[in-house]
């Protein structure tokens, strides 16, 4: 959140704290809140949700991908201006012989590609994470123009949260669950009478 790393303890703290932080620790992040609140000013956030126990085999390879779909879904909540799956933008600076996720009988050893290659589900979890952008309705003066086009500042009035990726984390879980339900009723439709040829490979051993 904003300048405040939090690290990852346990997918068990998050429901335990409003920051729906997965740390225990959150003391940082409430003072770093107050002191937003009390500047007048707002910050972003990152989020990060992840999808468990995907069937192999959702999506489509081209129009409707799994990726895709999911990229679309969140670009469609207020405020998100980013969207990674998998290890997304630290893809840059990898090498083919670390994103790549090498597959044995055992499982995959990685999941860089976040639970999805050539827009169809892996097995592994679905790793999504979104870049929320600061709240814009902030009480500082910010300069803008009036109707006239003449110089001016505005000074939006009102409560204002100073960071609204708190708020967006229960629609973002929302969401990547939506799609992968669309996508899982699709399968169903179209290829309920396939038997794979080759038995199911667990999606990790890690």
């Amino acid at each position: 959140i904003g300048e405040v790393t939090v690290p990852f303890e346990s997918w068990d703290h998050v429901p335990n704290n409003p920051f729906f932080a997965p740390a225990a620790d959150i003391s940082a992040l409430e003072a770093y809140m107050d002191s937003l609140r009390k500047a007048g000013d707002s910050c972003g956030a990152r989020i990060r949700v992840c999808a468990s126990a995907v069937p192999v085999g959702l999506g489509e390879p081209l129009f409707d991908k799994m990726d895709a779909d999911i990229a679309y879904a969140m670009m469609g909540i207020n405020a998100v201006k980013g969207v990674e799956i998998g290890a997304g933008f630290e893809s840059v600076t990898q090498r083919g012989t670390t994103h790549g996720d090498s597959l044995t009988p055992k499982g995959f050893k990685s999941n860089n590609a976040g639970g999805t290659l050539g827009g169809i589900s892996t097995g592994q979890d679905l790793e999504v994470s979104i870049a929320i952008k600061p709240t814009s309705s902030i009480i500082s003066p910010r300069e803008t123009v009036n109707l006239k086009g003449e110089a001016t500042e505005v000074i939006t009035k009102g409560r204002h949260d100073p960071c609204v990726g708190i708020r967006a984390t229960p629609i973002a879980e929302a969401m990547l669950a939506l799609v992968v339900m669309e996508h899982a009723l699709r399968h169903r439709a179209q290829n309920a009478d396939v038997n794979p040829p080759m038995a199911p490979i667990q999606a990790s051993f890690l």
